[in-house]
């Protein structure tokens, strides 16, 4: 269907994103604007997307929310987007690609989770435990059907695997993921505490999340809000990192408020500047976590005088009990200078030895 059919009645800032027909792999903004359509390609270039190639953008979530605060450039801002048509294409898309599941063979169970977008639910899959993102119809759900297109060529041990995606009539988005039995890290970390966990353990969750990170950083991916809360542990103890592709939107928006302050680097919050680099920043804050049981970060420090304070130099001290090697990458990792710190390939051949017993200092 051209999109002037779908785009009516013509209403100006009404959009929708689409897989370019001209160019397959790339995708179309169409935006109604006083009565015609415009049509603007999005180009895909060094895992980034760009409509004029000067303002690039991680996903199509952070896309569409630059253009609805601010036309820059295009006809009009965009204002509201048509949603059945672009859930309808998703259905088939995931079809196509064989991610599309069946409604009927999916009971829910009980809810274990709310997140901004909607909740997280216990289900049954035909006979396999499965937890199910469950995304209502709204504006989001179109960024987040882009998201899961993602998910779907990313496959990793230590990333939540996705097992499949449901869209229904009503635009309800169901986003199916293996189930994790034990829980968030952070959890995991302060109901068992230094008793039942020792070192090899802890550098275990430390690998894990890391060759989970090196995979991504591969594949010119930013996960933006990873912390012991975004990583999940397996029925045998293995942590895998969750919610990634399903960006946080506060993490792309202007609105500092909302992101996760003590995990952030000082870049991305001051210039929105997310990269690999950024999220090295934060792996060094989740080791922290993992070395100190799950503490909250900056202990006694009050919230309002964390930047600034990070801003001049300041480190969290090393945990009771961690090996100073660890505190030592922890440092890296908390390098002002993004360009400074360590690679999570590094990171992960730094961890290796130490785990091997080599202990090298670094």
């Amino acid at each position: 269907l051209p999109a002037e059919k779908l785009l009516h009645p013509p209403e100006t800032g009404l959009f929708l994103v689409r897989e370019s027909t001209n160019f397959p792999g790339d995708y179309t903004l169409c935006v109604s604007c006083e009565g015609k359509v415009e049509h603007y390609r999005i180009i895909y270039h060094n895992g980034k997307l760009s409509i004029d190639e000067e303002e690039y953008f991680e996903n199509l979530m952070q896309l569409v929310e630059h253009y609805t605060k601010d036309a820059d450039g295009l006809c009009t801002k965009l204002i509201k987007p048509k949603l059945e048509e672009g859930t309808v294409a998703a259905q088939d898309e995931f079809s196509r690609s064989g991610w599309s599941m069946n409604r009927k063979d999916l009971k829910l169970h009980q809810v274990i989770g709310k997140g901004e977008f909607g909740d997280v639910m216990v289900g049954d899959y035909r006979g396999t435990k499965v937890a199910v993102k469950c995304i209502k119809n709204d504006a989001t759900s179109q960024a987040f059907i882009a998201e899961a297109s993602v998910m779907t060529q990313l496959r990793h041990d230590n990333l939540v695997q996705l097992l499949g995606v449901i869209v229904e009539e009503n635009g309800t988005l169901f986003i199916v993921t293996e189930y994790m039995a034990k829980g968030c890290l952070v959890d995991y970390l302060r109901s068992r505490g230094r008793t039942v966990l020792g070192g090899d353990a802890l550098l275990n969750f430390a690998l894990n999340v890391c060759e989970a990170m090196a995979y991504l950083e591969a594949n010119n991916f930013v996960h933006r809000d990873l912390a012991a809360r975004n990583v999940l542990v397996s029925d045998d103890n293995i942590a895998k990192v969750s919610d990634f592709g399903l960006t946080k939107e506060a993490s792309s928006t202007q609105d500092t408020a909302k992101l996760p302050v003590k995990w952030t680097s000082p870049e991305a919050l001051r210039e929105k500047k997310f990269s690999t680099k950024s999220d090295v920043w934060s792996y060094g804050i989740l080791l922290w976590e993992i070395y100190s049981f799950g503490r909250v970060p900056y202990p006694r420090i009050p919230l309002k005088d964390v930047v600034p304070r990070v801003e001049k130099g300041y480190k969290m001290d090393c945990p009771d009990g961690c090996p100073e090697v660890v505190y030592n990458i922890m440092k890296q990792c908390w390098n002002l200078d993004p360009a400074a710190r360590p690679s999570f390939q590094m990171l992960k051949e730094w961890l290796q030895h130490i785990s091997q017993g080599m202990g090298k200092k670094l």
